[in-house]
């Protein structure tokens, strides 16, 4: 954490940072740049970068040459800048979250060169972003962090020290409090354990499962872990009343008109099975679906529903404040969407197993049936929407956000050519990670087309494959025996490739 320093100090703190060969991952010098955007991209980067690299600060230099090292004096003064009428410091302390301690010093260097260090506290628990984005130092380059996963990934694993699941929700708390907050008759159910006689009994198996814990002066704290599983109202822990889960009904396809809105506001193992009950109620039915089914059944398959919300629950970043999971319901879709950006990329969410940066909340929530087994939720999600004819479900990344789409019932010629080139992918990629391939035969039998129309469902592999999504196991193989892979997969390609061997 940065500190007041002396001119002396500084001085010397400048002779260790001109003498490093080059710019690092959590030291930047500067002429005169100090574009305040960039100033607050730097801050989260070298922030990030610091963390990394276990240093306790990070440094960016005005006054120095970036190449030689020279001390050559800037113009830029923080004490007297302004952004937008806004002191500068000020400025940025407010797009900077989660907030962290910088400081700007000002010091003359043998009375003529004016020298400015802006001294940066490094991550701590979750990445720095400023203005909504993380940024991190890759060599001299400053980057966009979620382009580079495997740092993402290492930057966790250091956070992940104190995960998020047992920092105190609430603290200094009486037994009574306690017991009042929690449900904790609702876990004993869930776990299929009777319900103890005495309070002892309660609080040592909320203990032992670390919801809570007993501090020296006799009172308790309550970690997030059990808040955010059987609170009886996430309002009553301030900093989880935004990460209830949110259900909204619209009328017709966009956002215009809403016609109801939850807000689930118990724990998500509480009020799970009320959630979904809940948006089982808003949804139709379709009379019909394609030639297998003529009776009335749900417009989505519970199954896939169940997993998709379980997924956005237990993958969220629970570090983004003022926002949670959220399922919006349109006249032909079903959004999911969670806060926070996916450690695996989306096109592999099939094949694999998901990276949780709430892996003791995941587990409990597998551990009580509330979500498939590590690494098999997708592909059912997918084999259900083929089982029920419907268009394949698309996982995208927005802005800070992670979304799955479910989609109604849609007859193959009302299909766009996208609609059948990702669910032909799809298809592909569920047949992959059932050690199978994906043949026109296959795929004729996922969209319902009669064998004398395999010519609709060769134009589909020809376009998909022309689009980079699969690729033939065999590229020698005859027409007939043609079979496909996903384009990521590896193991049709050669030996010596596989083994990254020229």
């Amino acid at each position: 954490m940065p500190i007041n320093q002396t001119l002396e100090q500084l001085l010397s703190l400048l002779r260790e940072l001109c003498r490093l060969p080059n710019e690092t991952e959590w030291v930047e010098f500067k002429h005169n740049n100090a574009a305040p955007e960039m100033i607050g991209e730097y801050i989260s980067a070298l922030s990030n970068s610091a963390a990394l690299v276990g240093k306790q600060s990070a440094y960016v230099v005005w006054g120095v040459d970036d190449v030689t090292h020279d001390v050559i004096g800037t113009q830029f003064k923080p004490s007297i800048a302004k952004h937008k009428q806004q002191e500068l410091e000020s400025w940025l302390l407010q797009k900077t979250a989660p907030k962290i301690d910088f400081r700007f010093y000002e010091f003359m260097v043998a009375d003529e060169f004016p020298v400015v260090i802006l001294e940066i506290q490094a991550a701590t628990h979750t990445p720095v972003q400023f203005d909504g984005t993380e940024f991190i130092r890759v060599g001299s380059y400053k980057k966009k962090l979620n382009e580079f996963k495997e740092k993402e990934r290492e930057l966790w694993r250091i956070f992940d020290k104190t995960p998020f699941e047992f920092q105190a929700a609430a603290e200094n708390l009486s037994v009574e409090k306690v017991l009042k907050l929690l449900d904790y008759p609702a876990y004993f159910d869930l776990t299929d354990q009777a319900l103890p006689e005495g309070r002892d009994g309660i609080l040592a198996a909320l203990e032992a499962e670390r919801f809570i814990t007993k501090h020296d002066n006799g009172l308790w704290s309550i970690a997030n872990l059990g808040a955010i599983l059987f609170a009886k109202k996430l309002q009553d822990f301030r900093h989880l009343t935004r990460k209830a889960v949110r259900v909204i009904l619209y009328r017709g396809n966009n956002r215009v008109e809403t016609i109801r809105e939850l807000e689930e506001s118990k724990g998500y193992a509480l009020g799970f099975e009320g959630l979904i009950d809940y948006i089982k109620t808003l949804l139709p039915s379709n009379e019909e679906i394609g030639k297998a089914f003529r009776k009335e059944v749900p417009m989505y398959p519970e199954l896939a529903i169940r997993e998709l919300v379980a997924n956005a629950i237990i993958h969220q970043d629970f570090s983004l404040t003022g926002t949670g999971p959220m399922i919006e319901l349109f006249d032909s879709r079903m959004e999911i969407i969670n806060p926070g950006l996916p450690l695996v990329d989306t096109d592999r969410f099939i094949d694999t197993p998901p990276q949780s940066r709430n892996e003791v909340l995941a587990s409990f929530m597998r551990r009580i049936n509330i979500c498939e087994e590590r690494g098999t939720g997708i592909d059912k999600v997918v084999f259900q929407a083929e089982f029920y004819q419907l268009p394949a479900p698309v996982f995208e990344v927005t802005d800070k956000h992670t979304r799955a789409m479910l989609f109604s019932y849609k007859k193959f010629s009302d299909m766009d050519e996208e609609d059948r080139m990702h669910a032909c992918y799809m298809h592909c990629c569920l047949k992959y990670v059932n050690r199978e391939h994906m043949n026109n035969s296959s795929l004729r039998e996922r969209f319902k087309i009669e064998a004398k129309n395999s010519a609709m469902v060769s134009r589909i592999i020809k376009d998909t494959t022309e689009a980079g999504l699969i690729r033939p196991y065999d590229p020698e193989a005859g027409s007939k025996a043609m079979r496909y892979i996903p384009h990521w997969s590896w193991f049709a390609w050669p030996l010596l490739d596989w083994q990254g061997i020229d």
